[in-house]
């Protein structure tokens, strides 16, 4: 592979290099996703849950009762995405879902006893995934921090738009 000297004077590749899947960051972060999965498919098997099911069982049992609106917003996941997931969580027994008496467009979430005492059952899900993956934990915290800062910095490039800096 052909390479050249940037600015800083480190090596880069070649821009006809640019185009490679392995050079895609968004290629080893939906590869690694699609690894995980697998792994939290099996993990998750026992306790009835799918991984986005498992999701809004971790938001519901750090912050308890909350409105659609912001366990959406925790997710990062649409009213369409979530509604779903929310009805089969409510026919497995796990949540409750009722709409509020102050506002009829708003419909509140909530752990049943069954939500609750899953907790318990869920907590070596988290220690089975980080010994999963090969790292010291102190990396994978590391990893976790500098995964949210590009989060954050793509975030605010998308609000800028194209052609803005």
């Amino acid at each position: 592979m052909a390479e050249t000297t940037d600015q800083a004077g480190g090596s880069e590749a070649a821009p006809q290099d640019y185009l490679r899947l392995d050079q895609q960051i968004c290629f080893a972060l939906h590869a690694a996703t699609r690894a995980f999965g697998g792994l939290y498919r099996t993990a998750l098997r026992d306790l009835g849950l799918t991984y986005p099911q498992y999701l809004v069982m971790l938001v519901l049992w750090e912050h308890g009762e909350m409105p659609v609106k912001q366990i959406g917003a925790h997710l990062r996941l649409d009213s369409g995405t979530l509604s779903p997931l929310l009805k089969r969580l409510e026919a497995a027994g796990l949540v409750r879902r009722e709409r509020s008496a102050a506002d009829e467009r708003s419909v509140t979430v909530r752990l049943t006893d069954d939500g609750a005492a899953l907790r318990a059952r869920a907590e070596d899900v988290p220690r089975r995934i980080a010994g999963a993956t090969g790292l010291p934990l102190a990396e994978l915290a590391d990893l976790r921090g500098r995964l949210h800062a590009l989060t954050e910095t793509l975030d605010a490039a998308a609000l800028d738009g194209p052609g803005c800096s």
